[in-house]
């Protein structure tokens, strides 16, 4: 089992910055990779970015490119979510999760283990 818990979120105005952490407890951190998602009201929840467990390679959605970071300290068993120009339609619940093994993933369903999720509101 592994433990995600998210921090970091709040609200800010259009333009603005947040990190988002991620700390992991249960299992060795590294052997993870690791996702962020995000669900807007009413809608379904979708890929944000991801980053293999050595850190090595990273993924973002198309709508992220140029404003947002993962990254990962293994040391910490911690990820974070860098996300800058924020928008209001970056509104959402921000979600992290883990999967055992080396590659990170777009899907959902590629992840077993989610936190429970840091709310991020961005007024105009």
């Amino acid at each position: 089992q592994v433990q995600l818990v998210e921090s970091g979120g709040g609200l800010v105005q259009a333009g603005g910055s947040l990190r988002l952490s991620c700390a992991a407890s249960g299992r060795t951190f590294s052997n993870y990779a690791m996702g962020w998602f995000r669900q807007a009201p009413g809608k379904a929840r979708e890929f944000v970015a991801a980053i293999s467990w050595s850190g090595g390679s990273t993924y973002y959605a198309d709508f992220v490119k140029g404003r947002f970071t993962i990254a990962r300290d293994n040391a910490k068993n911690t990820v974070y979510l860098q996300m800058n120009t924020l928008k209001p339609e970056d509104t959402a619940v921000y979600y992290c999760a883990a999967r055992g093994g080396t590659y990170a993933y777009m899907a959902a369903d590629r992840y077993n283990y989610w936190g429970q999720g840091t709310q991020v509101t961005v007024s105009s």
